[in-house]
């Protein structure tokens, strides 16, 4: 009769962690994973709005079989990656995925590592998803860690008295806690990339552009980053209309005093100028970009990300970007009867889109003008929020950076959801085809091929510094496209030339 290994166990600076073993260790695709370790102290009583403070040590040994309490709360519905919600106030925790628990032998001789930043538009989403186990990225020699941080009004809202950014600072927490930890789960400290997709990506950026993250990796990739940057008046704003509909005053005890429930209830309210324009919500994001992330506080982020980036911040650092084609278009597939007869140029004017602008736009958009007016509202969306910050990002790195800049394009269509749409990537990225949920947004059976290349790309990067294709710092415009149609190049010479007049 086979025996059951022994449960692995690491010493790390707090105490000892227990997790368990995924396969036969010594096998191949056999790895460990220890979920739920804290990195912080529960952000409740005095915590609730302060810096993290690293976790009290422990003598016993500490179970890490179960993932740790999420800042999401509640049931999320119905979403494209599903992303629990765990009760429970240690919200501040970290989950490791090894396939080779234990220090290395000899000093630098531990794996690259991994850290994935999970998105969720800074105010919902969870490191306990499926989709997120490093088992792929294991069995390819790579030590995978999944981070929490306070998401919202907690996490990004501005506190008077209260430390700014504080969901930033829980990733600089998260990275300090990797550094000191990750060689006795057979990581290698020297060589750490930083990964993560929508807000997750944008978590990326911002961490790449910030003087503050610089010794804590070495390397990033940022699938459809949405850049927070939020403006410090906007911040302030938002707060006084916040404590106003919670009644209290908009200090540091009056806010503290309503329960974190209770703010997650109005913080959508808080942060929408009412109107009774239908399309208002749209403009706003469009124009304004996200109500809560990181903030430009002229503490950590001292100015707006790509402007960092354009002044060398981050620019010894490998990184690769991209998106999806059709980040958004499946929500605008609701309104294509109503949009039928309406002009592509008269619907982009009512998202205040006008004059040369528009007319280059268009010009660049035929294909998607051939596919109807929703489809090109859906795209120009798509390409507000996440496209054109690719090129954005791309060309500020290529007058500032050493290091070089890779770009790519995810155009893969869903046979379920008819778009290279928002989230598509992700079980690509990760080779988790066969994980709860895929079938929704993948369908019943997605391309292998496709898992292979763009999970390899991601493998190149983090154990080689390059992901195998023409960089746009040495040949700009240079794009990778992951599922095109046959007769497209995978490597095209002006990728995201459909943005070029939005940018």
């Amino acid at each position: 009769m086979a025996q059951h290994p022994e449960p692995p166990v690491v010493t790390i600076a707090p105490g000892k962690v227990r997790g368990f073993w995924r396969g036969t260790p010594g096998e191949r695709g056999a790895s460990a994973a220890f979920l739920g370790i804290p990195f912080a102290q529960a952000p409740v009583g005095d915590l609730r709005f302060a810096a993290p403070v690293p976790p009290e040590p422990w003598t016993d040994v500490r179970d890490a079989v179960e993932y740790g309490p999420t800042a999401q709360r509640g049931d999320p519905g119905d979403t494209l990656i599903p992303e629990p919600s765990i009760p429970g106030e240690a919200t501040l925790n970290v989950n490791v995925f090894t396939p080779t628990p234990g220090p290395g032998s000899e000093p630098g001789a531990g794996l690259p590592v991994l850290v994935w930043i999970h998105g969720g538009g800074y105010i919902s989403g969870s490191p306990a998803s499926p989709w997120y186990d490093g088992r792929a990225f294991n069995r390819d020699g790579v030590v995978t860690v999944t981070v929490s941080y306070r998401l919202g009004f907690d996490g990004f809202g501005h506190v008077p008295g209260a430390p700014s950014n504080r969901g930033v600072r829980d990733w600089l927490a998260a990275l300090e806690w990797v550094r000191d930890n990750i060689a006795a789960f057979g990581g290698d400290p020297a060589r750490v990339t930083i990964a993560g997709q929508s807000a997750g990506g944008g978590a990326v950026l911002t961490l790449l552009g910030m003087s503050a993250a610089q010794p804590l990796f070495h390397s990033a990739w940022a699938l459809s980053a949405a850049l927070g940057d939020v403006a410090p008046e906007r911040s302030r704003t938002q707060t006084a209309r916040l404590a106003n509909l919670a009644g209290v005053a908009p200090s540091r005890d009056g806010l503290a005093s309503v329960p974190e429930e209770r703010l997650l209830e109005l913080q959508h309210t808080a942060a929408t100028t009412e109107s009774r324009d239908p399309l208002a919500g749209v403009t706003e994001l469009l124009e304004d970009g996200l109500s809560w992330g990181p903030a430009v506080d002229g503490d950590l982020l001292v100015q707006p990300t790509v402007d960092s980036l354009r002044s060398g911040v981050g620019g010894d650092k490998p990184l690769v970007l991209g998106s999806t084609d059709d980040e958004f278009t499946m929500v605008t597939d609701s309104a294509a009867g109503k949009l039928r007869l309406v002009p592509a140029a008269l619907a982009l004017g009512r998202l205040r889109l006008f004059g040369p602008t528009r007319r280059a736009y268009l010009a660049a958009n035929v294909a998607q003008r051939r596919k109807g007016t929703a489809a090109v509202l859906g795209r120009y969306v798509s390409d507000v929020v996440f496209r054109s910050t690719v090129v954005r990002v791309a060309e500020a790195r290529t007058a500032a950076a050493a290091a070089g800049t890779w770009v790519y394009r995810f155009s893969w269509a869903s046979p379920t959801r008819r778009w290279a749409l928002h989230c598509l990537d992700v079980p690509f990225w990760f080779d988790c085809l066969d994980a709860p949920g895929v079938g929704a947004i993948a369908g019943d059976a997605p391309p292998r091929r496709l898992a292979d290349a763009l999970h390899g790309a991601a493998v190149g990067l983090i154990r080689d510094g390059d992901p195998g294709w023409r960089a746009w710092s040495s040949d700009p415009g240079s794009t990778r496209v992951f599922g095109g149609a046959a007769s497209r190049p995978d490597v095209e010479p002006d990728g995201y030339a459909e943005v070029r007049a939005l940018v």
